[in-house]
Protein backbone atom coordinates (compact mmCIF):
# COMPACT_ATOMS: atom_id res chain seq x y z
CA UNK A 1 0.00 0.00 0.00
CA UNK A 2 0.95 3.08 -0.77
CA UNK A 3 0.19 6.98 0.38
CA UNK A 4 -2.00 7.64 -2.65
CA UNK A 5 -5.59 8.36 -2.23
CA UNK A 6 -8.47 5.67 -2.67
CA UNK A 7 -9.75 5.21 -6.08
CA UNK A 8 -13.24 4.13 -5.79
CA UNK A 9 -15.60 1.62 -3.90
CA UNK A 10 -12.86 -1.38 -4.62
CA UNK A 11 -10.04 0.23 -3.16
CA UNK A 12 -11.27 0.62 -0.14
CA UNK A 13 -12.88 -2.89 -0.43
CA UNK A 14 -9.33 -4.39 -0.76
CA UNK A 15 -7.81 -2.15 2.08
CA UNK A 16 -10.96 -3.44 4.32
CA UNK A 17 -9.88 -7.27 3.29
CA UNK A 18 -6.31 -6.29 4.01
CA UNK A 19 -7.14 -5.19 7.50
CA UNK A 20 -9.07 -7.90 8.19
CA UNK A 21 -6.22 -10.18 7.27
CA UNK A 22 -4.16 -8.18 9.83
CA UNK A 23 -6.59 -8.82 12.04
CA UNK A 24 -7.00 -12.55 11.13
CA UNK A 25 -3.04 -13.37 11.96
CA UNK A 26 -3.23 -13.29 15.20
CA UNK A 27 -5.43 -14.48 18.06
CA UNK A 28 -5.38 -11.72 20.29
CA UNK A 29 -6.35 -9.33 17.77
CA UNK A 30 -9.34 -12.00 15.82
CA UNK A 31 -10.89 -13.13 19.32
CA UNK A 32 -12.29 -10.00 20.22
CA UNK A 33 -13.05 -9.31 16.59
CA UNK A 34 -15.29 -12.08 16.65
CA UNK A 35 -16.38 -11.85 20.21
CA UNK A 36 -17.63 -7.96 18.76
CA UNK A 37 -18.91 -9.19 15.79
CA UNK A 38 -20.79 -12.49 17.32
CA UNK A 39 -18.83 -14.68 14.48
CA UNK A 40 -17.27 -17.39 14.55
CA UNK A 41 -14.10 -18.28 12.62
CA UNK A 42 -16.19 -20.78 10.19
CA UNK A 43 -18.29 -17.90 9.14
CA UNK A 44 -15.27 -15.53 8.87
CA UNK A 45 -14.61 -16.63 5.18
CA UNK A 46 -18.20 -16.18 3.90
CA UNK A 47 -19.13 -12.88 5.79
CA UNK A 48 -15.92 -11.57 3.76
CA UNK A 49 -18.15 -11.37 0.58
CA UNK A 50 -20.23 -8.90 2.51
CA UNK A 51 -19.91 -5.19 2.08
CA UNK A 52 -21.27 -4.54 5.18
CA UNK A 53 -19.34 -6.99 6.98
CA UNK A 54 -16.39 -4.96 5.64
CA UNK A 55 -17.72 -1.61 6.90
CA UNK A 56 -17.88 -4.03 10.00
CA UNK A 57 -14.12 -5.04 9.96
CA UNK A 58 -13.02 -0.84 9.45
CA UNK A 59 -15.64 0.12 12.47
CA UNK A 60 -13.55 -2.56 14.56
CA UNK A 61 -10.37 -0.91 13.96
CA UNK A 62 -11.62 3.04 13.70
CA UNK A 63 -13.24 1.91 17.50
CA UNK A 64 -9.69 1.81 18.85
CA UNK A 65 -6.89 4.45 18.51
CA UNK A 66 -4.28 2.01 19.71
CA UNK A 67 -5.68 -0.87 17.32
CA UNK A 68 -5.94 1.58 14.32
CA UNK A 69 -2.14 3.01 14.56
CA UNK A 70 -0.69 -0.71 14.64
CA UNK A 71 -2.91 -1.64 12.10
CA UNK A 72 -1.58 0.69 9.89
CA UNK A 73 1.76 0.58 10.55
CA UNK A 74 1.85 -2.97 9.66
CA UNK A 75 -0.19 -1.99 6.73
CA UNK A 76 2.14 0.75 5.32
CA UNK A 77 -0.62 3.12 5.30
CA UNK A 78 -1.25 6.34 7.40
CA UNK A 79 -4.36 5.80 9.54
CA UNK A 80 -6.32 8.54 7.67
CA UNK A 81 -5.95 5.78 4.28
CA UNK A 82 -7.85 3.13 6.60
CA UNK A 83 -10.15 6.20 7.81
CA UNK A 84 -11.17 7.56 4.14
CA UNK A 85 -11.43 3.60 3.18
CA UNK A 86 -14.28 3.15 6.39
CA UNK A 87 -16.20 6.60 5.11
CA UNK A 88 -15.91 5.12 1.52
CA UNK A 89 -18.00 2.03 2.41
CA UNK A 90 -20.09 3.31 5.32
CA UNK A 91 -23.59 3.73 4.12
CA UNK A 92 -24.84 7.40 4.61
CA UNK A 93 -28.27 8.13 6.00
CA UNK A 94 -29.90 9.16 2.38
CA UNK A 95 -29.01 5.86 1.51
CA UNK A 96 -31.46 4.05 3.71
CA UNK A 97 -34.51 5.54 1.76
CA UNK A 98 -32.49 4.94 -2.01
Amino acid sequence: MNGKPLQGDEAAERLALDVLLWITAEDDRLLPFLAASGLGPETLRESAREPAFLVGVLDHVMGDENVLLACAAALGVKPERIAAAWHRLSPRPDDEWA
